[in-house]
Parts: structure tokens; sequence; C-alpha cells
């Protein structure tokens, strides 16, 4: 046997993972499902009739009924949970200066990025406290560390993901409950294509020069984004055996790109 396999096992454990039908989060699912776990998901969006699941739910994380709609999911299908990955996220999609950033985008980033963690967690976290385990992932971001002109409301959220997932992890950890976050560089994603598009649609310019803009204004010491499954394999990493003593721990997988320590 491999040095490491029965570690990496999740067989008989239950998951969630917000924002699960797309980008890294379809990725964590995918790595979680193949390492034995049961994953439940949700999503704003369904995904393809034909590779939906009865564990899949829609719902907007911005409402907190959506929110109640999920736990009251899991619970259901799967009687708690020992595994719960926050990857899902919002921007806001309104790229402008800061004093130009409309008030329902601030409440957007915030409900999304910081919230709906929050309370999904004050409803899904108890169970794994009393059981006396279980692992938390929040997927932050590296705009929390860096503000990115055109987009500092969801480094604001991030950052304040951040400071609560510190927070939580020195809670519950006592209870046999690890919590961590993940923080991605740019990551070649469904939601970062869209972010290149946008880039050459603001600027006129074509796809590929607005990535290689990109790229460039970023600065990569690897030479490239992260990809999806790179994140996915650090969080299956971090809710194994393997990362049993890692608590309230962030893990930058940025390709190098954060300019400081």
């Amino acid at each position: 046997m491999p040095r490491g396999t029965a570690l990496d096992d999740l067989t008989g454990r239950r998951a969630l993972v917000t924002g699960g039908t797309r980008g890294i989060g379809s990725a964590i699912v995918d790595h979680l499902t193949r390492a034995g776990a049961t994953v439940a998901y949700s999503a704003r969006t369904a995904p393809p009739p034909e590779s939906a699941t009865d564990l899949f739910i829609q719902a907007d994380l911005a409402s907190p009924a959506d929110v109640e709609a999920i736990s009251h999911h899991v619970h259901d299908r799967l009687g708690g949970v020992d595994i719960l990955v926050h990857n899902v996220g919002a921007d806001g999609g309104q790229h402008v200066p800061l004093l130009k950033q409309d008030n329902d985008i601030w409440q957007l980033v915030m409900d999304v990025n910081v919230l709906a963690p929050a309370r999904l967690d004050r409803a899904l976290v108890p169970g794994m406290v009393e059981r006396g385990t279980g692992a938390v992932v929040h997927i932050s971001s590296l705009s929390r560390s860096i503000p990115n002109p055109n987009r500092v409301p969801y480094g604001a959220a991030k950052a304040a993901l951040s400071h609560y997932s510190k927070g939580l992890a020195n809670e519950v950890a006592p209870s046999g409950v690890r919590v961590n976050s993940v923080t991605p560089g740019f990551t070649e994603s469904s939601w970062g294509r869209a972010f290149v598009e946008s880039l050459a649609e603001r600027e006129g310019i074509g796809y590929n020069e607005a990535r290689r803009r990109l790229m460039a204004e970023i600065g990569i010491p690897l030479g490239r984004p992260v990809v999806p499954d790179e994140v996915a394999e650090l969080v299956t990493f971090l809710v194994s055996d393997r990362a049993s003593a890692v608590v309230g721990s962030e893990h930058v997988i940025d390709g190098g790109s954060k300019p400081t320590v």
C-alpha cells in the first residue's frame, strides 16, 4: 500500500461543498468523492440533468432561507456532515472604482462570502462538536491581502472570512473540530475565465491578450495560473487524517504571486 493511502481514505465520511457545480467547487466534489466520501453539494445553478444527484440542492447562499434549506437537506440526506467546505464566493460583478461601488454590491459580497459561511457553520458545526470530530475549510482569496482595483468589496469580504475562520478554529479545536482556510491566487476556472472575458470586453481586446496582460500584472513566478484540481488536492489533504494537527492555518496556493511573506 502506498504511503499515506489509508490516511487519505474518506470512506464513511459525509461532506458538503458549497458552489460545487463549477470550477474549484466541482473539482473539490470530485476529489472528495474519489477519496470515498459521500458528498452533498449546492449551487445557484443546477448541474446538467445527467450529472445531478439527489445530494445536490439548488440554493442561493445570499439568502438566509436558502442557507437553512441546505442545512435541512444535508440532515435529511446524510444525518449531518463530517466535512464542510465553503467554496462559494461572489464579487458582485461591478468592477468599477471603489467610490462608485453600490451599496447592494457591498451587501451581496458580505452576504455570500462572510455571512453565509457563518450561518452554515452555526447550523452544521455543532454536530461535529457533539461527535468530537470534523473538518471545515473556508476558501478565501489572495484578494484579501492585496487590494485589487475595482474589486475592493470582494477583497474586504474575503479578509473578513479569513479573520472569522481563524476565530472559529480557535473556538472549536478543543472539541476535535479542525478549521482551516485555503487562499488561491488567480485560478483558471470557469470564474477565472469569466473574469478575463470581462477584462477583454472592458478593454476592447481579445481573450488571449487580456489573459496575457493579467498574468503580467499579477506576476506569477511559476509562470501559469493555478488550476482547480490543485486547489482540490490541497482541500482533500486538509480534511483527511494526514492533516490531523493542522488547525487555524491559512494555506496559500498561488504559484508564488503573493509578494509578501
